[in-house]
């Protein structure tokens, strides 16, 4: 939290991870201590920040890490440092395959080890042919900084009861690490999405793309009712905003959609 209680500083990491997964760790690290030079708390960084190429179908299954390797070890290191939740997505090496996972660390090590659900075979991609998809039972909801925050990933954003379940589980924010494929319209469908996550569930959302050549950049915090209170273009660079708890409490007070909606998620 920062100077005003209930206000929590966040960050939306925009940068264009390579295949070189050394230059990464440092890449990350360095973008992590701007950040919280800046006053974030809350650090999200992209989807496959660890690792990412043009073809991952090859170049995936060497690059894969466990969570006890050295990218999740510099993630935690600088956590430490700078007493921040650091959310970021790797490619990690479990039972003799490759899962997409986001981790939230902090001091104390991995909170969350969050498993891509929804495996992006959609715009003339097939991310189930080499990777593995997490369970669908997850509900990566973590407290920490004095917020429950919400984990998903990139295509999940597609599906909007991934998002309400989080938020069930009692989320006040959600964070989307992506690698958002460019394509037509694609940066449009991003920006949608995420404003449309933060107003039908009344929460803050913090999403951070990679930057081209792969991802259409556009990272954003939006507010619960579709405010982007910090955005970024396609440069490579940080989105950082304030999360006010008393924001969220007055939105849905004034527009109380969690309390009428008359079905449940399973």
């Amino acid at each position: 939290m920062d100077e005003r209680d209930g206000v929590l500083t966040a960050a939306a990491v925009q940068w264009a991870p390579g295949e070189d997964v050394d230059a990464n760790r440092d890449a990350a690290a360095a973008w992590i201590d701007a950040a919280a030079a800046r006053g974030a708390r809350l650090i999200v960084l992209p989807e496959y920040s660890q690792h990412c190429s043009s073809d991952l179908a090859a170049t995936a299954p060497a690059a894969a890490e466990q969570l006890d390797g050295p990218f999740v070890a510099m993630l935690t290191e600088r956590a430490t440092a700078h007493g921040a939740l650091v959310v970021a997505g790797l490619l990690e090496r479990r039972d003799g395959g490759v899962s997409n996972t986001v981790v939230a660390v902090d001091a104390t090590g991995v909170r969350v080890a969050y498993r891509k659900v929804h495996l992006y075979d959609a715009f003339g991609s097939s991310e189930s042919d080499w990777l593995t998809a997490g369970d669908p039972g997850q509900v990566p909801v973590v407290e920490a900084l004095g917020t429950r925050i919400g984990i998903q990933t990139c295509y999940d954003l597609r599906f909007p009861e991934a998002t309400r379940r989080l938020v069930d589980a009692g989320a006040d924010v959600v964070v989307v690490p992506a690698e958002w494929v460019r394509g037509p319209q694609k940066e449009r469908h991003w920006t949608t999405l995420v404003t449309a996550r933060a107003i039908e569930s009344t929460v803050h959302v913090v999403a951070a793309d990679q930057a081209p050549p792969l991802g259409v950049g556009c990272s954003l915090i939006v507010d619960p009712m579709g405010v982007a209170l910090a955005a970024l273009g396609d440069g490579e660079g940080l989105a950082v905003a304030p999360i006010d708890a008393e924001v969220t409490a007055a939105t849905r007070v004034r527009n109380p959609s969690l309390a009428n909606r008359r079905y449940r998620i399973a």
